[in-house]
């Protein structure tokens, strides 16, 4: 017979999964521990955060720590495309937009929403256009992950959690009763293991009870490529074609005139702004290049924003981030779950990779509440977390789908006020209630509409996605 177990839940990494689910669970009064790998602070990307994420910050009392350690406040976002690229696809440089669109299906769109400039080539966005349930505040923020980091895993700690750093989990046995979760450390790398009722796999990319088990699964669709670094006294207004000049603490997504690529901007600091080229990684491996000229390869495809680029001075070097779409075949077991990425990772054009992450743990907090006082750990008694994990995901992946084959017509989309709020709901994280959002739906019959006929005025500028790619993977 196992011995009583060391802790309640023992949960692998500390990132914003891993110190959401522990600080829920030590509010919860549950005992928990938390290893994570690296000794923090530490760079990571996805530093651009969606308003959703602020009811976990509030829930765990950490809403005061955000605001008094200066994280740049996020007020929205803008989608950007190079006016020259939209009209020489079409063999049209010289009409206007909204004279374009009359003459072809009217009422795909909202014409009297665009004017005669620049609506179709910049499309801005305020989360503050709409209330949204449990959020108080009209931004959300840009982080330095390094520093938001450390601070969300001490929060925990300071919750209740305990919190081991430094310490890399090499298995976990589920053999016995209670799961043994085994690492080494010291100068010797002598191993230990540490007794639990139950596993939360919150270990990111490096998915380990995801590759244990072999539940993983590549994206075969979003086989995607990024390319980052950070710069300093970057001209956030340099691809910006809007009248409006005041966005400079927006999140920026620039797409770029190659199949299913863009570039983010996020300010970190007033001065220092993160840039990134995502493409798709054949891209990356046709052009045999390094990652660096790569990068300023695909820039130059956006002049304005190379030569603001070249003007400003790097401060990091470059990093690369391959292989990261993936799901899993299964996101909980007897005696475990997958949060955050460990779980599921999509595409990052929408931000959306820590809200999953923190508002995951705060659907998790229950059914490991529950299990616990029942002393189930069955997988059957996470079916909630399971169930609407999916299905928010699900409504990411539609939509990212939907967004990359609409391509540059995502900025006319956005701007039709038929459809504006309920795109702006997504765009919030507001993806959990409803099995399909009706706007998705809509976008898809548009997207069909336009893709099943070659002679449709906008058929050159649909991405190469096709509607087939709506079917779900997994």
């Amino acid at each position: 017979m196992d011995s009583k177990p060391d802790f309640e839940v023992g949960i692998i990494g500390g990132g914003p999964a891993g110190a959401a689910i522990a600080g829920y669970l030590a509010k919860a009064g549950i005992s928990c521990v938390v290893f994570e790998r690296e000794i923090f602070p530490r760079h990571h990307v996805g530093e651009s955060f969606v308003p959703s994420s602020t009811r976990v910050f509030k829930d765990l009392g950490f809403l005061e720590k955000m605001e008094a350690n200066g994280f740049v406040h996020k007020l929205g976002a803008v989608w950007t495309t190079a006016a020259s690229s939209i009209w020489s696809n079409l063999g049209e440089r010289n009409v206007k937009p909204k004279s374009y669109i009359h003459g072809w299906e009217e009422e795909l769109f909202d014409v009297s929403t665009l004017d005669d400039t620049a609506n179709v080539t910049s499309a801005p966005i305020r989360f503050d256009e709409r209330e949204q349930a449990g959020i108080n505040q009209r931004y959300t923020y840009h982080v330095d992950r390094a520093k938001f980091d450390l601070l969300f895993l001490q929060h925990a700690n300071e919750l209740g959690a305990t919190v081991y750093e430094g310490i890399s989990v090499k298995d976990v046995d589920f053999s016995n009763t209670f799961p043994a979760i085994k690492f080494s450390m010291g100068k010797n790398q002598k191993e230990f293991a540490v007794k639990v009722k139950m596993v939360v796999d919150a270990s990111g990319r490096r998915t380990v009870l995801g590759n244990k088990l072999k539940l993983k699964v590549n994206d075969t669709v979003f086989d995607q490529y990024a390319v980052h670094t950070w710069f300093e006294d970057y001209p956030r207004e340099a691809a910006d074609v809007s009248s409006n000049k005041d966005k400079g603490d927006y999140i920026f997504v620039h797409f770029l005139p190659l199949t299913n690529s863009w570039v983010w901007q996020i300010p970190i600091t007033e001065t220092v702004t993160s840039i990134g080229v995502v493409t798709q990684k054949k891209n990356f491996i046709e052009s045999k290049g390094a990652h660096d000229r790569f990068f300023w390869d695909c820039v130059k495809s956006r002049p304005e924003i190379y030569d603001a680029l070249k003007q400003a001075k790097q401060v990091r070097p470059f990093t690369e981030e391959a292989d990261y779409s993936y799901a899993m075949k299964q996101i909980c077991g007897d005696r475990f779950i997958l949060l955050g990425d460990a779980a599921r990772f999509v595409d990052p054009i929408f931000s959306s990779g820590v809200s999953i992450a923190l508002n995951g743990a705060r659907f998790a907090t229950q059914d490991i509440i529950s299990a616990i006082e029942n002393n189930n750990f069955s997988k059957e008694s996470f079916a909630y977390y399971e169930r609407t994990l999916r299905n928010g995901t699900r409504n990411w992946y539609d939509f990212i789908s939907l967004y990359y084959r609409l391509n540059v017509l995502f900025t006319v989309f956005i701007n039709d006020k038929r459809y504006r709020l309920d795109i702006l709901k997504l765009l919030q994280g507001d993806v959990w209630d409803e099995i399909e959002p009706e706007v998705l739906i809509k976008m898809r019959e548009i997207v069909s509409q336009v893709e099943a006929n070659p002679n449709h005025v906008w058929h050159k500028l649909l991405g190469s996605l096709t509607s087939n790619s709506f079917v779900p993977q997994f």
